[in-house]
C-alpha cells in the first residue's frame, strides 16, 4: 500500500510513518496542508493519515477537497478533537475512519489496513500462482509448502506482482507501489530486490524480466 502521513507534530509524524513501513507499506510524509495537498496531487495514495488541524492548508480543506474530486484514496482522520460532536464533522467531511489522539499503534496500523483494502479492487486474502502462497492478513509466503523469509521489501514486491495475477508490472509501478517518494528512480533497486526474491524462491523462479517492460510473475 501507498501511504501519505499528513502531521504536523514531526516526531509523531516520523514514528507513525516507521511503524507503518514495518508492515510493507510506502510511506510519504507532509508536515503541512500545502505539502500534503502538493503529494496527493503527485501520488496515488491508497491512506491517507490526516491531521484535523494542520497548519496552511486546514486538514478539514484537504479532505473535503479529496471527497469532492471523488478520489479512491481512504482517510483516516487523525486528531486530539474527540467529542461526538467533532467525529460526527469529520465524518461529515468525506473522512472514511475517524481516530482520536493519543491513540492505540496497533489499532492505528489496523485501521490503515482495513481502509487500503477497500481502495482497491477485492482481492483474495491469500494469493496463489505458480507455487506460491501469500497469506495477506498474516503476512506469510510460501513456495511448494517452504515457508520464505522475506524481508520486507521483497514481500512487498512479492505482493505486488501476485496482485497483477500473471500481468507486467514496470519497475516504475514497483517503485510506485513498494517505495516510497524518496526512492530514486534511476537506481538498481528493484533489480537488486528482484534478484534476492528469486534467489528465495528457488531454482525455479518465476520472476520473468520483460525487456523494455518489466516484471511478470
Amino acid at each position: 500500500m501507498r501511504i501519505l502521513v499528513a502531521e504536523d507534530e514531526r516526531t509523531l509524524a516520523d514514528l507513525v510513518a516507521e511503524g507503518l513501513r514495518r508492515h510493507a507499506m510506502a510511506v510519504d510524509v507532509a508536515y503541512d496542508g500545502d505539502a500534503a495537498a502538493q503529494r496527493l496531487a503527485v501520488h496515488d495514495y491508497d491512506v491517507l493519515v490526516l491531521d484535523r488541524d494542520l497548519p496552511l492548508v486546514h486538514g478539514d480543506t484537504i479532505c473535503r477537497d479529496l471527497a469532492e474530486a471523488g478520489a479512491r484514496t481512504r482517510i483516516l482522520m487523525l486528531t486530539a478533537a474527540a467529542s461526538v460532536r467533532d467525529r460526527v464533522a469529520g465524518l461529515g467531511l468525506g473522512a472514511d475512519d475517524y481516530l482520536t489522539k493519543p491513540f492505540d499503534y496497533g489499532e492505528l496500523v489496523a485501521r490503515v489496513q482495513a481502509l487500503g483494502r477497500r481502495s482497491r479492487a477485492p482481492v483474495p486474502p491469500v494469493l496463489r500462482r505458480a507455487g506460491i502462497v501469500l497469506d495477506v492478513p498474516r503476512r506469510q509466503a510460501s513456495r511448494d509448502g517452504r515457508h520464505l523469509s522475506l524481508s520486507v521489501k521483497e514481500y512487498a514486491v512479492l505482493e505486488v506482482l501476485l496482485r497483477a495475477d500473471g500481468a507486467v508490472v514496470s519497475a516504475e509501478a514497483l517503485l510506485e507501489q513498494a517505495w516510497d517518494e524518496h526512492a530514486d528512480p534511476f537506481t538498481t533497486v528493484v533489480r537488486f530486490i528482484v534478484s534476492r526474491l528469486r534467489a528465495k524462491l528457488g531454482e525455479l523462479a518465476c520472476i520473468r524480466t520483460i525487456p523494455g517492460a518489466g516484471y511478470q510473475l
